[in-house]
C-alpha cells in the first residue's frame, strides 16, 4: 500500500464564546487538515494546530510522502527529522498532521482502531476539564468578578457534569487567587487548577502558590517561565507544578528532572510531533515518577479523536484532560458528544470518525476569506 495523493486544507471554525488567557482573546480556531490517499483506496485524515505556515510545511513534505507506505512511519520521519529543528513548534505541528493521517490509514487498512494499534484500551471514556476564563463574566465589576466566575463555574459543572475545573489565569495573580477561592467555596469537591501561561514572576508565583495551598489544587500549571524558575517555585510551594511550556521537547525532560522543576507534564500530539512521540513521553513520565496530562491547542474532531486514542491506551493519562472541543460551535466531523463531562473513545477502524467534506470545504472557504485567526 503506497500513498498516491495528499490534500491540505486550512479551516477557521468559531468558538461558542470568546476564550481569554493571559496573552490573547480568541473567538475561533484555525486548523490545518490533511488527507492521504493510497493505491489500495484507503484514506487517512490528520488535523493539527495553526494554519498557513503549518500547511506550507506539510506541502513541502508531499514529494517525499508520495510512493511511501503509511506503515513506513519510522523511515519517513527519520528523513524529515530536520523539520522540527528548522521550524520549531510549526515543524512539530506539521509532522503531527502527517503522523495522525498515517495512523488513521493504518487502522483502516487493518480494520483496527488506533487505540488497539497503540496497545488496546485501558479506558473507554475520557473525562474533560471545564475551562473557565474572565471572558465568561463580561459584565462583572472588579469587586464582583470572583462571585460571578464562581457562579459561572457552578453552572458549567452542573450542566456539563465535569469533575475538574481549570481557570485560565492572567497577569493579575491576586485577582486569580480571589477567583479560585470563590470557585473552591462554591465547588468544594471538584479538582481545581489554574494556568496563567507563565505570566507571573517567580516571586509572585511563590506568593500566589502559598496563598493557594489551602485550596487543595490538583496542580498549578506554568505560573512562571523556564525550568529554573519553576524549580525555584517548586522548592517553596507545596502545590504540584505542571508544565506545558518549559518541557515541550525531549531535550528539556532531563534538565527538568535534575532540577526537580515539575510534577506533571502536559503532552500534546500536535506540539510533540505525533502519536508515537506522545506515547514515548508517557513512558518517560512513568519511568521517572511524574504525572502526565494532555494540553489542548483547540482540537477539532479529527485531532480530538487522536487524543482520545492516546488517552484510552495510556494508563498514566488518568486525569481529566484539557480539551477545547466542547467550546466549538461546529465541527468538520460528525460531532463527538459530551456526556457527564466525558467523551467516549471512538471504536471504529482508524480514528473512528467520519469527515463531513461539505463542512470541511465551507470552513476552508471561511479561511480563504478571513485568513488565519490570530486571537
Amino acid at each position: 500500500m503506497k500513498i498516491t495523493d495528499v490534500d491540505v486544507w486550512v479551516v477557521n471554525l468559531p468558538l461558542v464564546n470568546p476564550f481569554t488567557s493571559s496573552f490573547e482573546t480568541k473567538t475561533g480556531e484555525t486548523r490545518t487538515v490533511v488527507r492521504i490517499r493510497t493505491d489500495a483506496g484507503t484514506e487517512g485524515w490528520g488535523e493539527t494546530m495553526w494554519g498557513a505556515p503549518v500547511a506550507a510545511i506539510v506541502r513541502q513534505m508531499i514529494p517525499d510522502l508520495i510512493g511511501t507506505s503509511p506503515f513506513a512511519r519510522e523511515s519517513f520521519f527519520r528523513k524529515q527529522h530536520m523539520v522540527p529543528f528548522f521550524y520549531g513548534y510549526l515543524g512539530y505541528a506539521a509532522t503531527a498532521a502527517v503522523d495522525v493521517a498515517c495512523w488513521d490509514a493504518m487502522g483502516k487498512a487493518t480494520g483496527q482502531s488506533v487505540t488497539d494499534l497503540l496497545g488496546g484500551a485501558v479506558r473507554h471514556e475520557v473525562p474533560l476539564t471545564a475551562l473557565i476564563t474572565r471572558a465568561d463574566a463580561p459584565g462583572a465589576t472588579s469587586a464582583g468578578l470572583p462571585a460571578a466566575m464562581a457562579e459561572h463555574a457552578v453552572r458549567v459543572v452542573t450542566e456539563g457534569g465535569f469533575t475538574a475545573v481549570k481557570l485560565k489565569g492572567t497577569r493579575d495573580w491576586e485577582g486569580d487567587v480571589a477567583i479560585l477561592r470563590a470557585v473552591r467555596a462554591a465547588l468544594p469537591e471538584v479538582n481545581l487548577r489554574v494556568d496563567p501561561n507563565a505570566a507571573w514572576s517567580v516571586p509572585d508565583s511563590v506568593r500566589a502558590g502559598i496563598a493557594l495551598e489551602e485550596l487543595d489544587l490538583e496542580y498549578l500549571e506554568d505560573p512562571c517561565t523556564g525550568i529554573e524558575g519553576m524549580s525555584q517555585v517548586k522548592a517553596k510551594v507545596r502545590i504540584p507544578l505542571c508544565t506545558n511550556m518549559c518541557v515541550v521537547r525531549f531535550e528539556e525532560f532531563a534538565p527538568a528532572v535534575r532540577l526537580n522543576a515539575v510534577d506533571v507534564i502536559h503532552g500534546d500530539v500536535y506540539k510533540w510531533g505525533g502519536i508515537a512521540a506522545t506515547k514515548a513521553l508517557a513512558a518517560h513520565c512513568e519511568t521517572f515518577g511524574l504525572g502526565m496530562n494532555l494540553h489542548s491547542g483547540g482540537e477539532l474532531g479529527i485531532a480530538t479523536a487522536a487524543h482520545l486514542a492516546v488517552v484510552a491506551s495510556t494508563p498514566v493519562l488518568s486525569r481529566a484532560i484539557d480539551s477545547m472541543y466542547y467550546l466549538h460551535a461546529d465541527d468538520i466531523i460528525e460531532p463527538l458528544h459530551l456526556e457527564n463531562g466525558r467523551l467516549r473513545v471512538p471504536s471504529g477502524p482508524g480514528l473512528g470518525v467520519r469527515v463531513d467534506e461539505d463542512k470541511l470545504r465551507h470552513y476552508a472557504g471561511v479561511n480563504e476569506r478571513e485568513g488565519d485567526l490570530t486571537g
